[in-house]
């Protein structure tokens, strides 16, 4: 077996040397995109060896136009069963599923596993797998209800071919549109607001546990402020951290942020927090939405413990910037914000299906 490669990688190289050499010759006339998109930490570029233990190995999607995926679909994927061959730089082409749904791409005979090169339409894929009609426009509710998981996923990865206009889909997701991004912001920070008191609070009272758990919840709600301001699409919890590093503000703020979720107790967790608060003051300050607002920490009304007091001043001055009179009226009643501030659930952030359940929040 050849050296690790990035999933990404190998992909491309599947792609070129065999898939692409299998469609000219049995399809020359077909048009047609590739893409190494949506599940996968390969998709992300965080994938190690440890990723090939499952889910991992040569694929790609190969994406046709509806009236040939009608006709041919069936026959392209047929064709591609019977002529790829059983291995790639030493990685089985073919998987089996265990009992819990995980891919296993093994060595097998010919007839044997499944290739794991999925034949839909653009229309399809982001159909299941976003929820998204891409006939029809994007309007606030829909980039609400979309988790940022999924608009990561289908925006990174790599296109190798692209004869049907896939990667202009892509590019509609690129980034929230500048009021939906302005709700979102306001919408952390109101969660900042709603909460940077109750850390103090349960200390004060003796519930290092309780003031602990707050503290890291704050921790998270300024990691995501800090996606939102740098216009990054957050990951999933697997890679939260590790994209966060990669943000302008990772190297400085990260180390703050980890001093925040390992503090000893809840003065040297204040203390840390603090620190985070004012440096992401200074970051939204920054963007010029707004007109500056105090960046330094101060007593909550008195009580022993200090707090930013800027959440639902940095939230409600954001929110007035807001243009879309759709948008604008999100912001003027509780600022929920995207799914993924409204709910960390599993099912609700995967399951593309209950999409339109999600949108009654918002309309």
């Amino acid at each position: 077996m050849s050296a690790f490669v990035n999933g990404v990688d190998l992909c491309e190289g599947f792609y070129r040397e065999v898939i692409a050499p299998i469609l000219a010759q049995s399809f020359p006339s077909l048009r047609y995109s590739v893409a190494r998109i949506g599940d996968g930490s390969d998709v992300l570029g965080y994938d190690t060896e440890m990723s090939a233990d499952h889910g991992w190995g040569p694929s790609g999607i190969l994406f046709l136009q509806p009236p040939d995926l009608e006709t041919l679909g069936r026959q392209v994927s047929e064709i591609l069963a019977d002529r790829l061959p059983l291995t790639y730089r030493g990685y089985p082409t073919r998987y089996v599923q265990n009992a819990e749904g995980s891919l296993l791409f093994e060595q097998g005979d010919a007839g044997t596993g499944r290739h794991n090169v999925t034949v839909t339409s653009p229309e399809r894929f982001f159909e299941e797998y976003v929820g998204w009609n891409v006939a029809a426009p994007m309007d606030a509710a829909d980039w609400l209800s979309i988790p940022e998981q999924k608009l990561l996923a289908v925006t990174s990865g790599a296109a190798y071919h692209d004869g049907i206009a896939l990667q202009a889909l892509r590019d509609r997701l690129s980034y929230y549109p500048r009021d939906v991004w302005l709700y979102l912001l306001s919408a952390g920070w109101n969660r900042i607001g709603q909460e940077e008191h109750l850390m103090g609070r349960a200390g004060s009272a003796g519930d290092e546990l309780g003031s602990a758990i707050i503290g890291s919840r704050l921790a998270r709600d300024l990691m995501r402020l800090c996606f939102l301001i740098e216009r990054r699409y957050a990951p999933y919890a697997k890679w939260f951290g590790s994209a966060f590093r990669s943000l302008a503000c990772g190297p400085t703020l990260g180390p703050v942020l980890l001093r925040v979720v390992t503090a000893g107790d809840w003065r040297e967790q204040e203390a840390a927090l603090v620190d985070a608060y004012e440096h992401v003051a200074k970051m939204q300050n920054a963007l010029g939405i707004t007109e500056p607002r105090s960046a330094t920490a101060v007593q909550f009304y008195g009580r022993p413990f200090r707090v930013i007091h800027l959440g639902a001043r940095f939230a409600e001055a954001v929110a007035a910037q807001i243009a879309d009179p759709d948008v604008a009226r999100l912001g003027r009643r509780r600022l929920i914000g995207g799914i993924d501030q409204v709910s960390d659930n599993t099912d609700v952030l995967c399951a593309a299906e209950i999409r339109s359940k999600i949108l009654t929040l918002y309309n």
